[in-house]
């Protein structure tokens, strides 16, 4: 939205958006100093700070917010504050300065003090450089061209509007529409995180829901919505835990055990937290090695603070030990973690904090549907355990989190507030019921995807039932032995057939990590599938030596509409295989824009698109 805002105002919009602020703010300034009002300094932006004194202040608030205006009030009791920005009109600005002088302004005065008002930003303060340059900014100034930028974007964007999306471990599932209405409300979008506790008695009801549906689901006793990444959360969560463990005299505890499947925030969450990481070996299964963790746990007895676990484990499988790994840390002084980023394997069949759990943040971006990766922010609220209670999250600015706080994690109290809508929607509309459903559906899903794939690439982990839980870890080692061809390799050419490749590389090196969530139906499962099947017959052609193991249609991919139009082919397959290697695809083929890239020499060779040094001088 701000690179948006930035390409349709370019540099001379935002430059005149910026002028007009300030001779608002300006304007106000003259009215206020030709009343006699005391200004803090004569210099300012779109900010202006005046003394009135304490009962004129309460005074003045108070019937501003009878008219739905909020002002400042400082420290002193006697000061107060206004801010103006671009939606801010010379009627707010008459409406402002009538408040706090307390007498009318007729509009010969108010044209004469518009006439009087004087440039306020100091001439050694202005910018003289050129700023924007770029031609992005510069080309697409009304509405029309700005839609078609935007669209020609979008096209550039493999989404799931275009197919599923198997990411492993980052549940990419369908935002609603009915959802994400809300967001765009004014009731909520226009409310600013510091408005007075009684203007905002909906989002109150919100907050309060959010909570309760949250602590049910969880089985855990109190919520703090605060966190604003599932990271956050991390920290949060661990900052609880040292602050507790603090007030029974252990803070001496600073030991955190994190299995060797760990999403790579838990130990950096751990590390900021000031804890130090003591690894925990998995077993062949994917699970924790519980006979390391009773090591760990009794090698470490007197420092342990805390254990991360994710439930289902990173690897796709359920923790069948994990009651005893929750009692095992608890024997030995330590508290119980869990990472929530696979919670959507969890939702009305199970409660974490029933095995165990003192403290968990939940993906609201993941589970609970608000858009992930670059559709939304994240937001990772954390539920804990009661005794863990008195230590959630407070805030300098505003009442709330437990007696004894660790801080405010965020700058706003709610976090990010005015995304909670999506969630809220998401488990209205859903209910008990629909959220169980939910959860039974992505298990089916992934199960389904193994089975399937089964006979053709190896399952890594499965449970002692022989399933997976929402996602399945499919193993593409074995074809660097037999076809010299890389994962990487498999994930380009899974673009050829218009889908975005699954999770590479994680937990385990050479492998995908796939997770279809509930949202997607057989069909767009069975058209996943087979575009993996004939990859793999691809491949087959390959180890039997069809094909060239250096010069073929994987090593290529993805295939441009460049390269297929291209006057000189070179490549020892048809063009038709290259760019239309199923049927569904003449239908509804997705272009991608780049061909093949280095990975390797392009994360060892950065390449700095801005101007140099001596440019700058």
């Amino acid at each position: 939205m701000a690179a948006m805002y930035a390409c349709y105002h370019g540099p001379k919009g935002i430059k005149q958006i910026a002028s007009r602020v300030h001779a608002m703010t300006a304007i106000l300034y003259e009215g206020l100093s030709k009343s006699g009002i005391k200004l803090s300094g004569d210099s300012f932006f779109d900010t202006l700070k005046f003394n009135i004194g304490k009962s004129r202040a309460t005074e003045v608030r108070k019937e501003a917010e009878k008219q739905g205006i909020n002002f400042r009030i400082y420290e002193d009791g006697q000061s107060l504050g206004v801010s103006f920005d671009e939606t801010t009109t010379e009627a707010d600005v008459l409406e402002v300065l009538q408040l706090v002088t307390g007498s009318s302004c007729d509009d010969a005065k108010f044209d004469q003090i518009k006439k009087d008002t004087e440039w306020r930003i100091p001439s050694n303060l202005e910018r003289t450089s050129e700023f924007l340059t770029h031609e992005v900014f510069n080309r697409y100034h009304s509405e029309t061209l700005m839609m078609r930028y935007i669209k020609k974007l979008e096209s550039y964007d493999l989404s799931l509007t275009t197919s599923m999306i198997p990411l492993g471990s980052c549940t990419m599932k369908l935002n609603a529409a009915a959802e994400l209405l809300p967001v765009t409300w004014p009731e909520f979008n226009q409310i600013h995180p510091f408005a007075p506790s009684n203007q905002f008695d909906g989002y109150k009801v919100l907050f309060n829901d959010l909570e309760e549906m949250i602590a049910e689901i969880t089985g855990l006793d109190a919520v703090s919505l605060q966190p604003n990444s599932g990271a956050q959360g991390e920290f949060a969560g661990l900052l609880v835990i040292k602050a507790y463990l603090e007030s029974k005299g252990e803070g001496h505890r600073n030991v955190c055990l994190i299995p060797n499947s760990a999403h790579g925030t838990n130990p950096a969450s751990a590390a900021m937290a000031g804890m130090k990481v003591v690894v925990v070996k998995c077993d062949s299964n994917g699970n924790i090695d519980v006979k390391d963790l009773k090591i760990k746990a009794n090698d470490y007895k007197d420092h342990l603070a805390a254990l991360m676990v994710t439930y289902p484990s990173t690897h796709g499988v359920f923790e069948t030990s994990i009651v005893e790994i929750c009692e095992v840390m608890h024997a030995h002084g330590g508290q119980v973690y869990m990472d929530g980023a696979n919670l959507n394997a969890q939702l009305g069949l199970c409660k974490p904090g029933e095995f165990g759990v003192d403290v968990s943040h939940l993906n609201l971006h993941k589970t609970f549907s608000i858009p992930h990766g670059g559709g939304g922010p994240g937001i990772g609220p954390i539920a804990v355990k009661k005794h863990l209670a008195d230590f959630l999250p407070d805030h300098p600015l505003v009442e709330m989190g437990g007696e004894n706080g660790v801080g405010a994690i965020s700058e706003a109290p709610w976090g990010s507030a005015s995304i909670l809508p999506v969630s809220w929607m998401y488990m209205k509309m859903m209910g008990a019921s629909g959220l169980k459903k939910a959860t039974q559906v992505a298990i089916l899903n992934a199960n389904y995807i193994a089975k399937k794939l089964e006979p053709h690439y190896q399952v890594l982990f499965r449970g002692n039932e022989g399933l997976v839980a929402h996602e399945c870890i499919i193993d593409l080692r074995p074809l660097k032995v037999s076809a010299n061809i890389e994962v990487d390799d498999v994930a380009k050419r899974l673009i050829d057939y218009g889908f975005h490749a699954p999770t590479v590389s994680f937990p385990v090196a050479g492998t995908f990590m796939i997770e279809p969530t509930e949202s997607e139906c057989k069909a767009e499962l069975d058209r996943f599938c087979n575009a993996m099947i004939q990859i793999r017959d691809e491949i087959r052609k390959i180890e039997s030596g069809e094909w060239n193991k250096d010069n073929n249609v994987l090593k290529h991919a993805p295939h441009t509409y460049e390269d297929l139009l291209s006057n000189s082919w070179d490549r020892p397959y048809d063009r038709e295989l290259g760019g239309f290697g199923a049927s569904w695809l003449r239908e509804n083929k997705f272009w991608p824009k780049v061909g093949r890239v280095d990975n390797a020499y392009g994360d060892r060779h950065l390449l700095c698109t801005c101007p140099s040094i001596e440019e700058y001088s």
